[in-house]
């Protein structure tokens, strides 16, 4: 379907939202970047217990749902089945959920934890280590995909099994009363602006690391105009495979990727340091696991440290602003699958796969480090995302392992970002059944749009500055998830009784 009508009141707020945030980064990016530091570590310190609780919630409710009286119930009618492979079902949920970030923090993340460590471990000792090889896995695994999951759940459910005709956020707390509801507009204008800023800061962190990835390459200095080709190249291939669709565009590219990544991945664990990876990544696992509930509820409130602020409210607040955009794309991959497998195939095969890149490059460059092949910790101060390309170029074959590094991380971001624009078109769309797809233009649109908030947070630079713009678009988000998950349980206990008593 090609000529599905927008709501043009979403689609015009959307695009004067982006617009008015994305232009002053650009052309005011001295004056504006202090002040969106200090908005950051206000709304961190003083509000940041909202987004630990809302991780909290969301983990004891996705548990609920998958090991509840409701685990059992199909998204769909009775004989549905899923439109597509385990294997390829997995693969787009976890590209679009993971993006390019994951690239970005998985090799370098410990460094900073390893200099700051939690919980007043001293800086660089053997326990910082242990800390700083578990936060990663902890920040990135199960707490981040119930998260996901549970918009996940209550978009399919509406979606599939209530009728409502409308792939966007509203959908999921208000049913089919989203369109006349005083509250539904506001709350879609709240998704697209939580999504535009989430991926934003994402494309943000990921440009700079294929740059430097490809100025390693052609052995030229990296530069602002590089940063933006790069922009344009990313914004121009997710744009043809969102306007392919599903099937052509978005399942292929996704399906190339997680091969790609193994491939990757199995590399460095066989050339590099294979026992201390091993080691170290079960050591890793095992202490993450053995902490977590520690984790999930430290808040620091003696010491004061910062550590919590700027590291798990960021991570808690990126995931929730990017939540109902994954919900929304799960959902429309999820036919035919029962609360249960989705619940339980993101949170565990999910975490897994992040764990795996974790594991095997983050702990390679702990290694190198560690033995004084390459000063990791001091060359990520300098310029982090140089310190990525130097870690991988530094492998035997460091060209190639570049080379397969850049396209593994270039389609990751496309894999993201056509999804992101597939979704943002959907919550712009009047009215969409199952199987419709919104209109070509639309999608493409939107991939354009996609590509101006980055712009603006990379000419203030700075990671505080990056983690801002996630951290505000996540909090009504948080907040609207309260009532995302009253309205499924509601929901659910109606149609079962209904069931029942027939």
């Amino acid at each position: 379907m090609t000529g599905k009508p927008i709501d043009k009141t979403v689609f015009a707020l959307a695009v004067a939202t982006s617009l008015l945030v994305s232009i002053p980064l650009i052309l005011f990016s001295n004056s504006i970047g202090p002040g969106i530091v200090e908005l950051y570590d206000w709304t961190a310190s003083n509000l940041g217990i909202i987004y630990q609780w809302a991780a909290i919630g969301a983990m004891a409710a996705a548990g609920y749902l998958a090991f509840g009286p409701y685990g059992h119930i199909k998204l769909g009618a009775k004989d549905d089945v899923p439109d597509f492979s385990t294997l390829s079902w997995v693969a787009m949920l976890f590209s679009a959920g993971v993006g390019g970030g994951l690239l970005y923090w998985a090799g370098i993340e410990w460094t900073y934890y390893y200099e700051a460590p939690p919980f007043g471990v001293e800086p660089r000792s053997a326990e910082a280590i242990r800390w700083a090889t578990s936060y990663g896995l902890f920040h990135w695994g199960i707490s981040a995909w119930c998260i996901y999951g549970l918009p996940s759940v209550a978009l399919a459910y509406a979606f599939y099994n209530k009728g409502v005709p409308y792939l966007r956020f509203s959908a999921a707390i208000l049913g089919d009363k989203c369109t006349t509801s005083p509250w539904g507009k506001p709350l879609d204008l709240i998704f697209m602006i939580g999504l535009i800023g989430g991926a934003g800061t994402s494309l943000a962190l990921t440009v700079p690391v294929i740059s430097a990835g490809m100025a390693e390459l052609l052995g030229i200095a990296r530069s602002t105009a590089m940063d933006l080709i790069v922009i344009a190249v990313c914004v121009g291939l997710f744009g043809v495979s969102v306007y392919l669709g599903l099937e052509k565009g978005i399942k292929r590219l996704s399906d190339t990727n997680l091969w790609l990544a193994l491939l990757f991945l199995a590399f460095i664990l066989i050339v590099g340091p294979t026992g201390f990876i091993l080691t170290m990544g079960t050591e890793s696992l095992g202490h993450m696991m053995s902490n977590m509930f520690t984790m999930i509820t430290y808040t620091d409130p003696i010491e004061k440290t910062g550590f919590v602020q700027d590291w798990t409210i960021f991570y808690w607040a990126w995931w929730i602003a990017f939540a109902p955009f994954v919900g929304i794309f799960v959902t429309r991959i999820s036919k035919g699958r029962t609360i249960r497998q989705v619940l339980l195939g993101m949170s565990l095969l999910g975490s897994l796969g992040v764990w795996t890149f974790y594991i095997i490059f983050g702990n390679y460059a702990l290694h190198l480090e560690l033995t004084g092949a390459l000063p990791v910790v001091d060359m990520v101060h300098e310029d982090a995302p140089a310190a990525i390309a130097a870690i991988i170029a530094h492998l035997p074959l460091g060209k190639v392992a570049l080379a397969i590094f850049v396209a593994v991380t270039t389609v990751f971001v496309a894999t993201t970002y056509d999804s992101a624009s597939y979704t943002l078109a959907s919550a712009a769309t009047q009215a969409l059944h199952a199987g419709e797809d919104p209109a070509r233009w639309h999608r493409l649109f939107w991939a354009g749009v996609l590509g101006l908030l980055p712009v603006g947070l990379m000419f203030i630079g700075g990671l505080k500055v990056v983690q801002s713009a996630v951290l505000l678009a996540g909090l009504p988000i948080a907040i609207a998830g309260v009532f995302m998950v009253r309205s499924l349980l509601r929901w659910l206990k109606e149609d079962a009784s209904a069931t029942e008593k027939a």
